[in-house]
């Protein structure tokens, strides 16, 4: 059954169940495989998704897939997928090997690349290719017998000692003895010409190719201090880096996978955290016109935590410590070599603090700090500025201040972490059902926007700091919470219409997690004007992150240059997706305003549950930059 839902809130609390009915307004067509009501499934909801945790095939030479419909011919460029592959390989000595968790799945890389129609022909053409990036990495654990030297969660063996622990933390972050490009698994994200890395030269056997002429260089990251180069054809992992490349001060094991890309100059932003006692943020820039990273600020006075992602306005980079708290400081990783097990509870006494770094040419440090009722996060939304009613007149001297708007998909505890246990996602595991329905609401999000208010603007008095470390701020506000939208109606793996970044935006795109399945059961749109949500779900097809394309035929602001406010959804989505009955996946095409599929392109095999992308457009930088969002 392909399900087109739009639903609205009854009241304004994350904890509502599954959709009122009374709301729903659904429109069926006929399924391609309904599942067979009269022989009873292994798996739950006969929803089977198994095969997407553990994909063993690699398809290292491009192939055309059989499209469907009509993508259109403006999505013509290069999406690629990071994530997870296998999870299990044999010892040599005859052992099995298995990941516990599915954040530490060995990385595969995907690549549909996609042609516009040529000459008489009006179909758009999809190729696909995919490798793994971390042949070595196997091939020495297979000869050694040990286990990965870090991971996110990987269960331990309790009997080794504590000696070695402490080497494996304190020891490079790129080790001399796995120095090869492919011995790290690095693989949540993609960056696309990461300012302040230097080129590596392609992979030899990649063929000169005027379309790849603006992809510099393509890196995986992850919530660490390390880049994987990547050759953008063959997906051959070529090389290895981390922070103090850009910075030596960065040396910090622990940072954001999902930087933020300033949408106007290239320049991203990111932090770079050192745990010790006293543990240190150090909040970043990386200049894409000078190659140069300077340091923005030094925050101090904050709680040791695993931070996936941070917020960008116009002026400001804002870092939100939320309710992820390493233990003793981040000390415990020593112990548990992984940062699931290094997180504390999170304390309903620790509020979550924010604080707001200017971002301008004055670079004033830390100019403010608030705080807010504790919380967990994955990934930050948007941000933007909005002018403050606290504003002072026009006969006022005194500073101009503005209000700051941030939307995140948000958690009221950990427990979400525990879930992404492999053994809790397969559908046809008994552990999963632990998590199916109401019993696993804590485990979804809510859609939160907070508003942090009266934050001064730099002036032309401002003069520049020269100590990012100087507190110059007052001491914290309150966040104010405007608004946070049930868990039936939000969604994660949030997207949006990338020339909304920094400025007001009306929709969000992701990914659902209803109940219909054990993982991710289809595709939303949050429309945060009416708090409506329409959503795409078809019977056993699980989505992964989709990719916002915009139509560049988009209505354009006659003031601002950007898409205008009534084209914001004037484009379509790109996901793939896993049909469970079928045992296939494909890349799926959505309108992005109606939510309804206009085209499909089919693989002849399983695209691993991954978890972030990226699309390239054809002609590279001029069809529009591609960042970190």
């Amino acid at each position: 059954m392909v399900t087109v839902t739009m639903l609205s809130p009854t009241s304004n609390v994350p904890s509502m169940t599954l959709a009122d009915e009374k709301l729903a307004l659904t429109l069926e067509s006929q399924p391609k495989s309904s599942p067979n009501a009269k022989t009873k499934s292994k798996y739950y909801n006969d929803w089977p998704n198994d095969q997407g945790f553990h994909t063993v095939d690699e398809q290292r030479s491009p192939v055309e897939l059989h499209v469907t419909g009509d993508i259109p011919a403006y999505t013509a460029g290069t999406l690629y997928r990071t994530g997870p592959g296998k999870n299990t390989f044999d010892y040599k000595n005859g052992k099995k090997f298995e990941v516990s968790h599915w954040f530490d799945g060995f990385t595969q890389v995907h690549r549909f690349e996609i042609q516009a129609p040529e000459g008489s022909s009006t179909t758009t053409r999809v190729f696909y290719n995919s490798r793994q990036s971390v042949d070595t990495l196997i091939e020495r654990m297979r000869e050694t017998g040990d286990g990965a030297p870090f991971s996110f969660a990987q269960k331990r063996d309790p009997c080794q000692s504590f000696f070695k622990k402490v080497m494996a933390i304190f020891g490079p972050t790129i080790p001399r003895d796995f120095g090869a490009p492919d011995a790290q698994n690095i693989g949540v994200s993609l960056s696309v010409n990461m300012p302040g890395l230097p080129s590596k030269p392609l992979d030899p056997k990649s063929p000169s190719d005027p379309k790849y002429a603006n992809i510099k260089t393509l890196v995986n990251k992850t919530d660490a201090n390390a880049y994987q180069y990547i050759d953008p054809e063959t997906l051959e992992p070529i090389g290895l880096a981390t922070q103090t490349t850009l910075h030596p001060l960065l040396k910090g094991p622990m940072s954001a996978t999902h930087a933020k890309t300033d949408p106007l100059n290239g320049d991203v932003y990111n932090f770079n955290l050192e745990l010790s006692r006293k543990s240190t943020y150090r909040v970043f820039r990386a200049s894409m016109s000078t190659s140069q990273t300077d340091i923005l600020a030094i925050i101090t006075d904050a709680p040791a935590a695993y931070l996936h992602s941070l917020f960008l306005t116009p002026h400001f980079v804002v870092l939100c410590v939320w309710g992820s708290h390493f233990s003793y400081g981040g000390m415990s990783i020593l112990y548990h070599r992984n940062v699931i097990d290094s997180i504390a509870p999170l304390d309903p006494s620790k509020p979550c603090l924010w604080y707001v770094v200017d971002r301008s040419p004055a670079k004033r440090g830390v100019v403010a700090k608030y705080t807010s009722d504790p919380f967990f996060c994955f990934h930050t939304i948007n941000a933007y500025e909005e002018p403050s009613p606290s504003n002072p007149s026009a006969e006022e001297e005194e500073e101009e201040v503005v209000d700051l708007v941030l939307d995140a998909s948000c958690y009221d505890d950990l427990s979400v972490l525990k879930r992404f246990y492999y053994p809790n996602l397969l559908s046809s595991s008994p552990d999963a059902l632990k998590y199916v329905g109401e019993k696993g609401e804590s485990t979804r999000p809510w859609l939160g926007r907070f508003r942090l208010p009266g934050v001064p603007l730099p002036t032309s008095n401002s003069n520049p700091n020269s100590n990012p470390n100087t507190p110059n701020h007052p001491p914290p506000a309150p966040a104010l919470k405007e608004f946070s939208i049930p868990r039936s109606l939000s969604l994660d793996l949030p997207t949006l219409n990338p020339s909304f970044i920094t400025h007001p935006h009306r929709y969000t795109y992701g990914v659902t997690d209803r109940g219909s399945s054990t993982f991710f059961d289809g595709l939303a749109k949050f429309d945060s004007h009416t708090q409506t949500t329409t959503f795409w779900s078809e019977h056993a097809q699980s989505a992964g992150e989709a990719i916002f394309v915009p139509d560049p035929a988009a209505r354009r602001d006659e003031k601002t240059g950007r898409v205008a406010a009534e084209d914001e959804d004037r484009g379509v989505l790109l996901s793939a997706v896993l049909d469970g009955i079928g045992g296939r996946s494909y890349l799926l095409c959505l309108d992005a305003r109606t939510m309804r599929e206009v085209g499909r392109a089919d693989v002849d095999g399983v695209v691993g549950f991954g978890f972030h992308g990226c699309h390239v457009p054809s002609g590279g930088e001029g069809r529009g930059r591609v960042g970190d969002y």
